[in-house]
């Protein structure tokens, strides 16, 4: 009976670590800006965060990584006034 005892404490023991949770992130993301244009006026801005769909404020193009980058491309932009 002890045998069976110490043999299931040890199975236990040696694989209690294979049952701890690990974390899934591994840090933040990289910051993103959007042109997002309201389409009542038709005018644009630069956003942090995407506009959610189906509200008054739609994304042109694509995410921009840097402000500055999403200033020139603000500027280019021909559909904003």
């Amino acid at each position: 009976m002890t045998k069976i005892l110490l043999a299931t404490v040890a199975i236990f023991a040696f694989s209690a670590p294979s049952f701890a949770q690990t974390p899934t992130t591994t840090g933040q993301a990289p910051p993103s800006f959007y042109l997002a244009q309201d389409t009542a006026s038709m005018k644009c801005q630069i956003v942090e965060t995407q506009p959610v769909a189906g509200g008054s404020m739609k994304v042109v193009g694509a995410a921009h990584l840097t402000k500055a980058s999403a200033e020139a491309a603000l500027k280019a932009d021909k559909t904003c006034k």
